[in-house]
């Protein structure tokens, strides 16, 4: 059987900036802490727990005096406080400064530029829609950013979620994973209702770029195997994509959840993963599909 590795697959930029920003910190010796998982990936989350990169719930759970005890000597025994690549909302970090951890912004720069987007069309007077999963919390982040610059906000899935009686000016951002044919259907029906929202498209170029990449080689295989966390939106997002041109699609987070059988018959096999999917993971799981 031929396995075939995507053009594009695989951490993206912004990921793997804050899995080195966290490595940085963590060999520096000082205990550190994210702000829920540095990235959507459990495996991943796990390792960071293991060398001392501990996820917490909120700023409340960092105790000075325990994250002290891990400092070394002549190293600050401030905890660090690693911002997650989804990042935080405005208050979150203020809270986080305010208490005098060491913070270690690890917001991915396109969630950066997202949020200042949201920002900035709420000081220009727009509502705010935010293309995005509700509860998500790089959609949170987007939602308070925009609310802290005075606009009003609404979360949508899709098309089909915008409120009724909207009135320009109207702004649009997108969660950096979202699908582009989702922002165009959302953008196409505000201006069907009359309207002439204002588009910042904030979507990642490397996620659409991973999304083409898999559809065109999922249109040419006889399976797809997508790899990356299940609670990572943009490896489900890719996982949808795939399944839209290939059925025999199968999300996993890694080689163990693999059955042979399951791949009986197959003659091409494809193999993608989402932004926040490591090379050695990868890896893995593609040398067991090669001995198949």
């Amino acid at each position: 059987m031929e396995v075939i590795r995507a053009k594009r697959a695989g951490a993206c930029y912004g990921v793997q900036r804050a899995l080195d920003m966290a490595d940085e910190v963590i060999e520096g010796g000082n205990r550190a802490y994210t702000l829920g998982p540095l990235i959507h990936n459990p495996q991943v989350v796990a390792d960071l727990a293991a060398r001392g990169a501990e996820a917490v719930g909120s700023v409340d759970d960092i105790a000075w005096e325990a994250a002290a005890e891990g400092a070394v000597e002549g190293v600050s025994a401030a905890p660090a406080v690693v911002i997650r690549s989804h990042g935080v909302t405005p208050e979150v970090l203020d809270a986080v400064r305010g208490r005098g951890f060491a913070v270690v912004d690890a917001t991915c720069p396109h969630v950066s530029r997202a949020q200042a987007a949201a920002a900035e069309l709420a000081r220009e007077g727009c509502r705010v829609i935010v293309l995005g999963e509700a509860g998500h919390p790089e959609v949170e982040g987007l939602t308070a950013w925009a609310r802290q610059a005075g606009g009003k906000v609404d979360v949508v899935a899709g098309p089909d979620e915008i409120p009724a009686g909207l009135y320009d000016p109207v702004g649009v951002v997108a969660q950096t994973t979202q699908r582009r044919e989702n922002l165009e259907a959302v953008v196409g029906a505000l201006r069907e209702a009359g309207l002439d929202p204002i588009v910042r498209n904030t979507i990642c170029s490397a996620t659409r770029q991973r999304q083409e990449a898999a559809a065109e080689l999922a249109a040419g295989v006889d399976a797809m195997v997508v790899i990356g966390g299940r609670n990572s939106s943009n490896t489900t997002r890719l996982a949808e994509v795939c399944a839209d041109a290939c059925p025999r699609t199968f999300h996993i987070e890694s080689a163990d959840e693999l059955d042979a059988a399951a791949f009986a018959g197959c003659k091409r096999l494809g193999l993608t993963a989402g932004a926040s999917t490591p090379e050695n993971q990868i890896a893995s799981v593609e040398a067991f599909l090669r001995t198949l």
